[in-house]
């Protein structure tokens, strides 16, 4: 964690300042290139729309990064671009250390990750190792891409499954003629976090073919929690000691009579121990939160990462109506989470597995001659917890294309296929397991040889546990050896896939005129098959692992689709309608695991006037359930749950409740629960069925004639989410089965003879809502050319209204926070979750001859946190803004986050010898992240900026 020397931070600030001084200084006038001839603009596609056409504003929303704009940014990675769009809320990022996995994703309009539709040059990209539906968008080649488009809608009528919250669509470069090479460098001002990244393309284009290979490397250092203030410690300005861990490397201990529940210390006298070897009996009673273990400074705070990327495209004119066209790419990510050492809980207070656990009395290194069934001990000699990642990513997309005419009107027609697939080989260090633990802890002695072995009878060494070496738990920090560690510890390996494998045709055109003009469509088949499967270590598949255990998941589906999109102008060039036209859409849909849908959109453009466009859409989508959510390996749990049927509840519940109990197999007046400790199965649940969704917009693009370069659209929009998939407690389910009467929730429950629950599934039910609006807004103003160059603005901003939510399908939105739903959650936050009212970007953009700057502002609007419930009650009144707020509910203490704004300044030369010198420096004025009582990690939300100003420098080559 020893910081660097900050030599690229002091040439960069040095070469903005002389660049600004020369800018400053610089007043020669650039003639305006003259006149260029009219051409005849190409038919295109558009995200959101399958037919090809010249005017590239549809009636939905479309945000458009070019190149140029990505590079301004100065980032390294097309996740981290994404995820500035104003329209993205809260997912996945490097910033995300416990609980991360080296993925980068997206969440247009906070809706989640797989609500969100990623594609890669207009075709569903692959999804990620986590089998969860979302994609990485550190499996797409950086250098590859040539600019990104972003639908603010639904689009599942085009698309299909995902495309709720609206559509990425990251179009990588083709038709490239030349070279070019780059090379980039950045760090922060601490020091630390150094990014370097290189890549070189070369293109050739010919008169019938053309061809493009590339390769990229991009590497990401990390930065330590304890090298930045506010995350140096658990919860950032609280009492010492508050949020740590009460398991310390020297560990914490209770002799625990398990008829009295009295906890003793070794001498008899009550409360809990730890080890102290300067006390002269070895050991000294836990003092409390002061005793706690800062584990923070031993955490990454930004994960490191390591990128190597090949991609290649090509397209061969077979003859003049007949073309084939390939994209290979490859991406391979290595990445890690570091985690403090496992703090290793076992005996009474440790999992079920564990429970048994005891430093037996007979132990070699347990002096004080009695069991101790408490201990918490962190095993700090491992050097922690090191989750790392190698994930291989390969996507091939091969198609033929064409055109023919009937009755002299040209059709395109395109048929071909796409393969993507993910590969992961996960390793895992710093784990412990339990048997290695009950074999180490427990009796032990000293053989004929002098060696310390483990036995199962005390003093008895022909009853040795072969392999098995002694621990000493109770020596203190350190007290663990290399050969104790060897035995105790394990790597664990775990192995992930995605595959996506998809055939399509299509074929579009123009039928007949209309009096706005002709009248296009594009009709398509599609067939597609996903499968995956997560492989984890065979000892986390058995639950023998102080970490998290979980089971083999393994399935697949298939659906075929076909769609139909139709253009329909109506009017054009007369009074009050310059233009009005339709676009109509449907797609039939039918899965192998559930069934089939129907989705259909409709949406018009209308312009009364040259300068004015008004546009609106209505559109029906849904969310396929994942293979997670379907085929989640199936584990035991045993939690405490109040049968509805059983006898002392039969009597309190709705005569119609009493006869969903009997018609499950209950005997009338309910049945006698003898162990409230029910068995149950958690896992996915293959019964699922699609989520639901309708997208309203509504909005006008104004470009006026009497102020050239400039234009502004807004836009309304609202969806409205039904049938979600929620996961729920086996007491929840129990509830809405026979309380609520939920057929979905009933579906779970198996019950034998008598009545009595013999297996019931924890997992997912299409039972939730969502209900999400709000406006966006883009302004966009190119300046004329002055004497001073040429500036230009574009202003991007997301306003939410409302986010509600029913999560238990009562068709009720609570709005008590603590207890319920939280009514509309606009402004409100909760961990790692952001409902920010406003986000805003603003882009200013300089030009003049060689030289060019840009000035980027971004907006993240204040959000409040309930303390009340989250934060001890003892912190409430030193870290909460507000901690005597009171409201008609009760009770609710709060803490304001407060708005932030990041700036983010680069400037560039283009060099005579063809190549172009750029220097950056993000969040130049050094703003920190705003502190939150209740983020789960860094008191502070990963979505904000990490603590520093970042410097960096690019070096284009072009040949």
């Amino acid at each position: 964690m020893t910081l660097k020397t900050t030599q690229l931070r002091d040439a960069i600030t040095f070469a903005l300042a002389v660049g600004a001084t020369a800018a400053a200084g610089t007043g020669v006038a650039f003639a305006q290139e003259g006149d260029q001839e009219a051409t005849t603009l190409d038919r295109i596609e558009v995200t959101g729309s399958r037919i090809k056409r010249t005017d590239i504003e549809t009636s939905q929303p479309i945000f458009s990064l070019s190149r140029e704009d990505i590079a301004a940014q100065g980032l390294t990675s097309v996740g981290d671009v994404i995820q500035n769009i104003s329209a993205n809320g809260s997912t996945l990022n490097t910033t995300m250390n416990n609980g991360g996995n080296g993925e980068t994703r997206v969440s247009l309009r906070n809706l989640g990750s797989n609500r969100t539709l990623v594609l890669v040059n207009g075709r569903r990209w692959v999804g990620g190792t986590g089998l969860g539906g979302a994609v990485d968008l550190n499996t797409i080649p950086t250098a590859a891409v040539e600019r990104i488009e972003v639908l603010k809608d639904g689009a599942s009528s085009i698309y299909g499954s995902d495309a709720i919250a609206g559509v990425v669509n990251v179009i990588l470069r083709q038709n490239f003629d030349g070279a070019e090479a780059n090379a980039y460098l950045g760090q922060f001002d601490k020091g630390d976090g150094e990014t370097q990244a290189y890549d070189f393309t070369i293109g050739s284009v010919g008169d019938r073919w053309s061809a493009m290979l590339g390769v990229g490397y991009v590497k990401q250092e990390p930065v330590w929690a304890g090298d930045r203030e506010i995350s140096a410690v658990p919860v950032f300005g609280s009492s010492p000691g508050f949020g740590g861990s009460s398991t310390t490397p020297d560990g914490r201990y209770c002799i625990l009579d398990m008829t009295t529940f009295a906890c003793a210390q070794p001498d008899g006298s009550y409360g809990l121990w730890k080890v102290d070897p300067s006390s002269p009996n070895g050991y000294t009673p836990w003092a409390g939160t002061s005793d706690n273990f800062n584990f923070a400074p031993l955490n990454y705070l930004l994960t490191p990462q390591e990128r190597i990327s090949v991609f290649a495209n090509g397209s061969l004119d077979i003859s003049d109506n007949l073309r084939f066209k390939t994209t290979v790419t490859y991406n391979q990510r290595k990445s890690e989470q570091l985690l403090a050492a496992m703090p290793v809980v076992v005996g009474f207070p440790g999992a079920p597995q564990a429970a048994d656990i005891v430093i037996s009395q007979d132990s070699i290194y347990n002096p004080y001659g009695q069991d101790i069934n408490w201990i918490q001990r962190r095993a700090v000699e491992t050097g922690g917890r090191s989750f790392k990642q190698n994930i291989d990513t390969f996507a091939f997309n091969g198609a033929f294309e064409g055109t023919f005419d009937i009755a002299d009107k040209p059709y395109d027609w395109e048929a071909g296929m796409f393969y993507g697939e993910n590969r992961a080989n996960n390793s895992t260090n710093g784990l412990l397991t339990y048997t290695a633990i009950r074999n180490a802890l427990g009796p032990s002695m000293i053989d004929g040889s002098g060696n310390p072995i483990c036995v199962t009878t005390p003093g008895d060494a022909s009853t040795v546990i072969n392999g098995c070496v002694p621990a000493n738990f109770l020596g203190g920090a350190g007290s663990l050896t290399p050969e104790m560690l060897q035995y105790l510890t394990f790597e664990a390996h775990d192995q992930f896939q995605y595959k996506q494998k998809s055939y399509y045709a299509s074929i579009g055109g123009d039928l007949f005129d209309l009096p706005g003009g002709p009248l296009a469509f594009s009709f398509g088949l599609e067939h597609r098959e996903e499968s995956g499967f997560d492989r984890p270590d065979a000892l986390i598949n058995a639950g023998d692992t102080t970490g998290n255990s979980r089971t083999a998941t393994q399935g697949s589906y298939k659906l075929d689709e076909a769609y139909l999109e139709l253009a329909i102008p109506v009017l054009s060039d007369v009074p009050g309608a310059r233009l009005l036209d339709f676009s109509i859409a449907t797609r039939y849909s039918d899965y192998s695991n559930f069934g089939d849908t129907l989705n259909s959109k409709f949406g018009f453009r209308w312009k009364p006037i040259d300068d004015l466009l008004i546009r609106g859409n209505y559109a029906e989508g849904f969310r396929a359930p994942s293979i997670s959510e379907l085929f989640t390996g199936v584990g035991d749990s045993f939690p405490n749950i109040d049968d509805p049927c059983n006898s002392a509840n039969f009597g309190g519940l709705s005569p119609a409740a009493q006869a969903r109990c009997t018609a499950a197999g209950v005997p009338a007046g309910g049945y006698g629960q003898i162990n409230t400790q029910i068995r149950i199965s958690v896992g996915g649940n293959p019964n699922l069925l699609p989520e639901k969704a309708e997208n309203y917009t509504f909005g006008f693009v104004y470009n006026p004639s009497w102020l050239e370069g400039f234009d502004i659209s807004l836009d309304w929009w609202k969806i409205e989410l039904s049938d979600t998939i929620s996961g729920f407690s086996g007491q929840q389910i129990l509830n809405d089965c026979y309380r609520e009467g939920n057929a979905q929730a009933c579906s779970l429950v198996t019950r034998g003879g008598g009545g009595f629950i013999t297996d019931l599934l924890s997992a997912g039910l299409n039972i939730g809502s969502v209900d999400v609006e709000g406006y966006d807004m883009t302004v966009g103003y190119r300046l004329p050319e002055t004497a001073w160059g040429k500036f230009s603005f574009v202003w991007d901003t997301t306003y939410m209204a409302s986010f509600e939510q029913d999560l238990d399908g009562d068709g009720v939105v609570t709005d008590d926070p603590l207890v319920g739903e939280g009514g509309n959650q606009v402004g409100e936050y909760t961990d790692r979750n952001n409902n920010w009212r406003i986000r805003s970007n603003l882009a200013a953009r300089w030009e003049m001859g060689d030289w060019g700057a840009t000035w980027n502002a971004r907006y993240y609007s204040g959000q409040d946190e309930l303390c009340t419930g989250v934060v001890s009650a003892s912190q409430i009144p030193i870290i909460c803004s507000d901690p005597t707020r009171r409201t008609a509910l009760g009770p609710r203490a709060e803490n304001h986050i407060p708005s932030v704004t990041y700036h983010d300044l680069s400037a560039y030369w283009s060099a005579p010898w063809n190549a172009k010198i750029a220097i950056g420096v993000n969040n130049v004025f050094d703003k920190d992240p705003p502190f939150s009582a209740t983020t789960f990690a860094n008191s502070f939300d990963p979505q904000y900026e990490i603590p520093g100003r970042f410097f960096y420098m690019r070096y284009t080559q072009k040949f």
